[in-house]
């Protein structure tokens, strides 16, 4: 983890100092990749989401990148620990609750009471409930699909070691950016919601 922490900030720091009118390959991978995820900031929290693109594209990038160290022979991914997801899962909730307090003050809670108020008191536990449940469902979802898919590919690779690298190493890189991308996205889901006006 704190490998890959020390190298995305280094990276982030010389490629900052090194931009190019006609970029090179990799700051057009880099630029592609980071256009890529302000799109999707924009079309799933709307205009006012774009302050929070660098939260949400430092947690898609980071969560890539250790999803991807997972391929390297020798290296888990940090992923694959719940210690490490649990950890992300709670910065997004806390997060979350801070953005809708901070948008809306004291009006923030009326997302917990439900439509109309005489439903309020069935209202509030049920979204309370819903809302604590979201760091356990992030956390479990990404840990559960890392440590799921380095274990099949262990025992695949003890089975059939020889027929097996190169399509586990495939669906390996297909898994890693589904899972960044899943958790990215219920990330601006969840900061959308609280950015919205409660009904």
């Amino acid at each position: 983890m704190l490998y890959i922490i020390i190298a995305l900030t280094a990276f982030s720091f010389v490629i900052s100092k090194r931009l190019e009118l006609v970029p090179n390959n990799v700051q057009s991978m880099t630029e592609l990749l980071i256009s890529g995820i302000e799109n999707l900031v924009d079309e799933t929290m709307g205009h006012h989401g774009r302050k929070y693109f660098p939260f949400i594209a430092t947690f898609g990038i980071y969560i890539l990148i250790s999803n991807l160290l997972g391929l390297v022979p020798g290296f888990l991914p940090p992923t694959a620990n719940l210690n490490t997801t649990a950890g992300l899962a709670v910065i997004v909730f806390i997060s979350t609750h801070i953005i809708g307090v901070k948008e809306h003050g004291l009006k923030y809670l009326k997302h917990f009471m439900g439509p109309v108020w005489w439903l309020a008191p069935l209202m509030f536990p049920i979204e309370v409930i819903s809302h604590i449940s979201r760091p356990l469902s992030l956390s479990l979802r990404l840990f559960g699909n890392m440590m799921g898919h380095e274990l099949i590919v262990g025992i695949l690779l003890v089975l059939v070691p020889f027929l097996l690298p190169i399509p586990m190493l495939l669906m390996g890189i297909l898994v890693s950016f589904i899972q960044a991308f899943i958790f990215s996205l219920l990330t601006m889901m969840y900061i959308g919601g609280a950015l919205e006006e409660a009904h």
